[in-house]
């Protein structure tokens, strides 16, 4: 018996349910097999990991997951898709059927106390809200040691750049915070249903100790100063934040960084750096 969704089961589970897959909810279903399967290979998965899934949908990953590790949370919004998953695993893969709890939810409503083991974040992340779900799980979860998302491709590359690129941003630096992350490759736009007008990429993570003696929110709140006005220098674009041009070159200059520079040139250990100078 073939485990994996293939394109017509896709359809049939659609039709059956009743599913039309909607922008607001950023839908687009992976129906190819061979991209389930180098998911779960990229995600690099050990048999003991727990894994959290969010947004799965018809259930093509998580068909995928179940045999490779020990248990799926799957967090998923739409009432519908919850209440089928179950039924799909049970149907597709019985033996598998034990390791899944299914949680309706909107993952960015997500609490710890819901996935208390998860260990791995691996998602086919739903395009509008990708990155807040990436944060938000990596700031809630503190079990989470690795992950694999599949995003926008325009995403992927914005949370892997390397300072001094052009993409290279808000969201980059506070990812860096949690872990490192680096590319795991494109997705064409032939393996979803619908079929979206964009690339994706896949984007992989390993948790990071973040910067000791430094509070998460106040290096966040220099980041987004200096990523809202990206264009201009550090002391101008960090004056409001700092009581002015000159304190924040004064601030800037004890954290050993360039007053003159530009916030994209800057790493995650160096904004941290510059919070804790103020």
């Amino acid at each position: 018996m073939r485990v994996l969704l293939g394109p017509a089961e896709i359809g049939e589970l659609a039709a059956r349910l009743r599913v039309r897959p909607t922008k607001a909810l950023g839908q687009n279903f992976v129906h190819d097999a061979n991209t389930v399967r180098r998911i779960v290979a990229a995600a690099a998965l050990d048999p003991s990991d727990v894994v959290l899934e969010v947004g799965p949908g018809l259930g093509s990953l998580t068909l995928g997951l179940l045999p490779a590790v020990a248990h799926v949370y799957a967090v998923e919004v739409d009432p519908a898709l919850a209440a089928a998953l179950p039924e799909t695993v049970a149907r597709k893969a019985p033996e598998h059927a034990g390791r899944l709890t299914v949680l309706q939810r909107n993952a960015l409503r997500l609490s710890a106390a819901e996935v208390p083991d998860a260990t791995a974040l691996v998602a086919n992340l739903p395009y509008n809200v990708a990155v807040p779900v990436v944060l938000h799980l990596l700031a809630t979860v503190p079990t989470l040691r690795h992950g694999l998302v599949m995003v926008q491709k325009e995403v992927a590359d914005r949370l892997t750049a390397s300072p001094g690129s052009k993409v290279y941003g808000g969201p980059t630096v506070k990812l860096a915070w949690f872990a490192q992350a680096r590319p795991a490759g494109r997705v064409p736009p032939g393996v979803f249903w619908p079929v979206p007008n964009v690339d994706s990429g896949l984007v992989a993570f390993t948790a990071r100790q973040p910067p000791a003696d430094v509070d998460r929110a106040a290096v966040f709140a220099v980041v987004d100063a200096a990523f809202a006005q990206r264009r201009k220098t550090l002391r101008a674009a960090l004056a409001g934040w700092a009581g002015g041009p000159d304190a924040a070159a004064r601030i800037l200059t004890a954290a050993g960084v360039d007053p003159g520079a530009r916030g994209e040139a800057l790493t995650v250990d160096q904004f941290a750096a510059v919070a804790a100078a103020r």
